[in-house]
C-alpha cells in the first residue's frame, strides 16, 4: 500500500510499504477514504523527531471501509463505514468505563509513563501505525471504530476521528456558564471549532484570537469577536477585559499550546534536540522546558478571577515554568488533557445532518490526494496558500 511515512524533520513521504494484517481476532483493516492532516502532526514534523523513526505512518484522523475482520468481531461487517477514533482504547476497562478512553489501561503507553496509545503518534504514543495511509490495521473492532451511515460525504464524519470531540471537550471543559463568555486562543482547526460549538451551546460572547488573516476572517464569519493578535499583541487581555466589564472572559479555551516556532530559547531547545542522537534527543525534549508559555500566559491573563481554563493545546516540556501565584490568586481552575474520543461520539453524532449546525460539510480549506501529502504538510507548517485543513484521499 502508499503511506505518508517521517523520514527526518520536515521530511514527509509518501512510500510503498507492506499492507497492514490482522494480528488479533478482533482486530480489522480499514480502507481509508480520507484522512486529515492534524496541527500536532506539525509538531511530529518540526520538533519530535527524536521519537520517531525513519519510516513511521503519520496521521490520525481516518475514516474509511471495513475490509477485513477478525475471528471474533461481531460489532461491524465488511462493507460498513467507519470513523476511526485516535486514542486506540478498548472500551471496556476501568478508564473507559469512566469515559477517560485517553488513559485507556490496555493500551497505555506504560514504559513511557504515558496514557493511552495513538494511531501515527511516535514513541511517546506506542508508535502505532497511522491512518494517513490505503489501509489501516484497528484493534477492538468491536468497541473502537465509529459506524456511520452510508451516503453523505466523507467530510460530514472524518471529524469525529479528532477534531470534533478535541473540540467539544474543550468547550465542556471550560465550563462556560449560560449566556456566558469565551476567549478562544489559536483559530487553527480546533480552536475554529470549539468557537463554532461554543456558540451553538449558548456562549454569549465568544472572543477568538489569532494572528493568520484567513483564520480570523473565517471565525468571523461564523460571528465570532476576532482579535487580531497583530494588532492587540500583549494587550489581549486588556482589551477581553474592555469587552467585559472589566473582569475578563468566563472562561478561556487555550487551543495553540507547543508551536515550533515559539520562543527563541524553545526553539534553540528542540533544534539541538532534532540534531542529536536519538537516545540524547529524547532526553531534552522530555526533561526540558521547550515551550513557548506565551499562549498560557495569555490565557492566565485574559480569563476572569475565578474562571476557568481549558488546555487542549498540546505541549511537550516537563519542566515548563507556570504563573502559579497568579494562578492561586486568580483562583483560576484549569482542565486540560487528550480528547476522549469516544465519550463524545454519542452527542455529536446527531449533528452531523443536512442542517450542519458545525459547517462540517465545507469545514476544509483543502482537500488533496495522498500523493500530495508533503506538499501540504509543508503549506500547513508555513501557513500559506490558505490552507487551515486539509484532507488527504489515498
Amino acid at each position: 500500500m502508499r503511506a505518508l511515512t517521517w523520514q527526518g524533520k520536515r521530511d514527509v513521504r509518501v512510500e510503498t510499504v507492506p499492507d497492514p494484517e490482522i494480528v488479533d481476532a478482533t482486530d480489522i483493516i480499514v480502507r481509508i477514504t480520507s484522512t486529515g492532516i492534524c496541527g500536532s502532526d506539525l509538531h511530529l514534523y518540526e520538533v519530535l523527531g527524536p521519537f520517531l523513526d525513519p519510516g513511521d505512518i503519520l496521521g490520525h484522523e481516518p475514516m474509511g471501509i471495513v475490509e477485513e475482520t477478525g475471528a471474533k468481531v461481531t460489532e461491524v461487517a465488511v462493507g460498513d463505514r467507519v470513523v476511526v477514533p485516535f486514542n486506540i482504547s478498548c472500551g471496556t476497562c476501568w478508564m473507559c468505563r469512566q469515559g477517560l478512553q485517553s488513559q485507556c489501561e490496555t493500551t497505555q503507553v506504560t514504559d513511557r509513563g504515558m496514557g493511552a496509545a495513538l494511531f501515527g503518534f511516535s514513541k511517546l504514543y506506542g508508535q502505532v501505525p497511522g491512518g494517513q495511509a490505503e489501509l489501516l490495521r484497528v484493534p477492538f473492532g468491536n468497541t473502537l471504530p465509529v459506524k456511520v451511515a452510508h451516503g453523505p460525504p466523507d467530510q460530514r464524519f472524518v471529524y469525529l476521528s479528532d477534531v470534533l470531540p478535541t473540540a467539544w471537550q474543550s468547550v465542556a471543559y471550560a465550563g462556560i456558564p449560560p449566556g456566558g463568555s469565551v476567549t478562544v486562543l489559536g483559530l487553527g482547526p480546533i480552536g475554529d471549532m470549539a468557537a463554532r460549538i461554543a456558540l451553538h451551546r449558548g456562549a454569549a460572547q465568544v472572543f477568538g484570537v489569532d494572528l493568520v488573516p484567513e483564520r480570523l476572517a473565517r471565525a468571523r464569519a461564523r460571528g465570532v469577536h476576532t482579535l487580531d493578535l497583530n494588532v492587540y499583541g500583549k494587550g489581549v487581555g486588556d482589551e477581553i477585559r474592555r469587552l467585559t466589564e472589566g473582569r475578563g472572559s468566563d472562561a478561556v479555551i487555550e487551543a495553540v499550546g507547543m508551536e515550533a516556532h515559539g520562543a527563541p530559547l524553545s526553539r534553540a531547545a528542540q533544534n539541538l534536540a532534532g540534531r542529536l542522537p536519538d537516545a540524547l534527543g529524547e532526553k531534552v525534549m522530555g526533561h526540558a522546558g521547550v515551550d513557548s508559555m506565551a499562549a498560557f500566559n495569555t490565557a492566565v491573563d485574559a480569563v476572569r478571577r475565578g474562571g476557568t481554563i481549558s488546555l487542549i493545546g498540546v505541549y511537550g516540556g516537563s519542566v515548563d515554568p507556570v504563573p502559579m501565584r497568579t494562578l492561586f490568586d486568580k483562583q483560576i481552575q484549569l482542565r486540560m488533557g487528550q480528547a476522549n474520543v469516544k465519550h463524545w461520539v454519542d452527542v455529536i453524532l446527531p449533528l452531523l445532518n443536512d442542517e450542519d449546525v458545525l459547517g462540517v460539510d465545507d469545514f476544509a480549506t483543502h482537500t488533496l490526494p495522498l500523493e500530495q501529502g508533503p506538499q501540504a504538510y509543508q503549506s500547513l507548517q508555513e501557513k500559506r496558500d490558505g490552507m487551515i485543513k486539509t484532507i488527504l484521499t489515498p
